[in-house]
């Protein structure tokens, strides 16, 4: 793999890793499988496009996308604590409903982004080429919502958050008001991917009604592969383990096609690397009983 793949990969890792962080923040912190994913970054890869499209300044643009996100997420935590829809149906039915947003918002299944300004032409305003203001600016995203994140889990707000995925009875018999938590995080997380899709359609050059699809697995993915390597419990190092987890992602990915195998391989490769992810613990203590079995033997 030549060094502007190697290079390419890595910036598009960092770019995903604000949509992992919010795949992180809902399955880790929350506990709850949220499908909302596959529509919301493709929700704020659209309202971008489509507002720069008509004139808006990029980094206006790029900033409202999220707020679309967050409201795609307040109505699917609405669907969930409000009318008691399970979770896996809630975000569901969320996506379905963004699919047909999505295309209202662009008004067809494609848009070009293509002479068009983006974010990254005022990084490379400061002297950066294009493909290293493209890396600066992602890596600087990335790191700037881990902090954030970090600085927010651990305020009140964020610590009762954490709890509420950890054990929302206890917290309800404390007080707490747990479906607003619940609501809160899913608005977060869904406000982080679609600014993840927002930047990611003016890196590609074009917003797609198709980008969201298998998302949530990709995501889920980088958040396993990142523990696994990292394995530690603490808060920060699971959110490096995020964006390590979502660089590394598309490494593989990007090593894969490099191989020779088709676009259409990669659904069984991911498949396969969040199986390994699954499962390494169990043989990793598997391993670990027989070797020790036979130091005995011996």
């Amino acid at each position: 793999m030549n060094l502007t793949v190697f290079f390419g990969a890595i910036t598009l890792g960092l770019i995903y890793a604000l949509m992992v962080m919010g795949v992180f923040l809902t399955f880790r912190i929350l506990d709850f499988p949220d499908l909302t994913v596959d529509g919301s970054i493709t929700l704020g890869a659209a309202v971008a496009a489509s507002l720069i499209i008509y004139g808006v300044n990029p980094i206006a643009a790029t900033l409202v996308a999220p707020l679309a996100g967050v409201l795609a997420g307040l109505v699917t935590g609405t669907l969930h604590t409000k009318f008691s829809i399970p979770p896996l149906l809630a975000g569901i039915l969320s996506m379905i409903g963004l699919y047909s947003i999505n295309l209202r918002i662009m008004g067809r299944p494609n848009l070009p982004l293509l002479r068009q300004p983006n974010i990254f032409e005022y990084v490379s305003k400061a002297g950066f080429s294009l493909r290293n203001s493209e890396f600066t600016l992602s890596l600087c995203a990335a790191l700037f919502f881990v902090f954030i994140l970090y600085y927010f889990l651990n305020t009140e707000t964020g610590q009762a958050l954490r709890a509420t995925g950890d054990n929302e009875i206890m917290m309800r018999s404390l007080g707490v008001n747990t479906d607003r938590m619940k609501i809160m995080g899913l608005g977060i997380s869904n406000g982080l991917v679609a600014l993840s899709g927002a930047i990611l359609a003016q890196y590609q050059g074009f917003a797609d009604i198709s980008m969201g699809i298998g998302m949530i697995v990709a995501g889920l993915a980088s958040v396993i592969v990142g523990e696994v390597l990292l394995g530690s419990s603490r808060l920060f190092v699971w959110l490096l383990a995020a964006v390590l987890g979502s660089v590394l992602y598309r490494l593989i990915i990007a090593v894969v096609l490099r191989l020779g195998f088709e676009p259409t391989d990669l659904k069984l490769f991911t498949a396969v690397i969040v199986t390994i992810a699954l499962i390494s613990p169990s043989l990793k203590g598997y391993f670990g009983k027989m070797i020790e079995g036979k130091m005995q033997k011996q």
